[in-house]
């Protein structure tokens, strides 16, 4: 199994593995989910994470965007926290350096929100 790497990142754009895509992404230990989709945009659910949380991460990261427009509300912090899950929020550039760090000695999905 080849765990994916984020090759680079710029507003509205990530390579990962050689393959470039321009909608937000969650990465698994095993695959990339293209065309990440939340229920209310920029506020962050749990039901959003579902995917992300299925795999049994140690730890989630999760890109805010470019300019940090995301928001995690303190009951989507809590849940993830709740189910034993280390959570890493920070603007998308930042999120992923840290998933490429972390990927090879933890259990780690991404999150990623790609624009704003």
């Amino acid at each position: 199994m080849v765990k994916p790497r984020i090759d680079a990142y710029r507003f509205g754009r990530i390579e990962i593995n050689g393959q470039v895509y321009h909608r937000d992404v969650i990465i698994l230990p095993d695959r990339v989910l293209p065309n990440w989709w939340r229920v209310e945009g920029h506020t962050l659910k749990y039901e959003d994470l579902q995917q992300a949380l299925g795999c049994k991460p140690s730890v989630l990261v999760i890109g805010l965007g470019s300019y940090s427009r995301v928001h995690v509300p303190e009951d989507t912090r809590n849940e993830i926290e709740g189910a034993g899950i280390k959570l890493i929020a920070l603007p998308t550039g930042e999120a992923c350096e840290t998933y490429n760090q972390l990927r090879e000695e933890e259990r780690v999905v991404a999150a990623l929100h790609l624009t704003c």
